[in-house]
């Protein structure tokens, strides 16, 4: 089967987008997971329900939601280009942040149960032999929750490959610049070549799967454990 050159760079984009998309998904997520475990406060329920949207709407909506932020006539959007000279439409860092949006939900969601299934016996006795918050969290909290981050981060991986309606109202369809995998394969579909679709489907399936089962692995410890 000889694929094209179009076809490798969908591949590439793909894994570059999903990478990127991951690693901010991760940090926010981590961060937004770890305070929503540890707040008490009144609204807290609807500050999750905001935060897991993402993974409930639309992706044409959310796609709607991010031009709408992002796009030159909006307040952010035109500040990041007047003054910093960064146009996010139409560019593989706009599907970065879409497939970070969508991704986002699976991260945070792992992360606050993770962080509120750490035993809080071992986070006091960290703070009774003198560590500091910082310590504490870095060494007591974040290692125990670490399996549960992990295997939410990978599904947030595969969910970026995936992600098609959200990343195609952002970042167009353009080959070689913002054609993921999952458009190259709608593509080949609406232009009935089968052999290259199918491809590409086996492709994008084995890498989900193989993502899937080391999630499940990853979730199936931090049970036992």
């Amino acid at each position: 089967m000889n694929l094209s050159l179009i076809d490798f760079s969908a591949l590439w984009l793909t894994l570059k987008v999903a990478g990127f998309a991951t690693a901010l998904a991760l940090v926010t997520g981590v961060a937004a997971g770890f305070g929503i475990a540890r707040t008490r406060l009144p609204g807290r329920r609807l500050v999750e329900a905001v935060l897991t949207l993402p993974m409930v709407l639309p992706p044409t909506v959310l796609g709607y939601y991010l031009i709408v932020t992002l796009g030159r006539n909006s307040v952010l959007g035109g500040w990041l280009h007047d003054s910093l000279g960064i146009n996010l439409i139409f560019t593989w860092q706009g599907a970065v942040i879409a497939a970070a949006s969508v991704a986002f939900p699976l991260v945070f969601t792992s992360s606050r149960a993770a962080f509120e299934g750490v035993d809080a016996n071992f986070e006091k006795a960290a703070r009774v032999l003198g560590s500091s918050e910082l310590k504490v969290f870095v060494r007591v909290t974040l290692p125990l929750a670490m399996r549960g981050i992990a295997a939410g981060t990978l599904l947030a991986f595969a969910r970026a490959m995936g992600e098609f309606g959200a990343t195609l109202m952002i970042a167009g369809n353009i080959p070689g610049k913002t054609q993921t995998l999952s458009m190259a394969i709608y593509d080949a579909v609406q232009a009935g070549n089968d052999t290259l679709a199918n491809v590409l489907v086996v492709v994008i399936s084995l890498l989900c799967i193989a993502i899937l089962v080391l999630s499940g692995h990853l979730l199936n410890r931090s049970v036992l454990r």
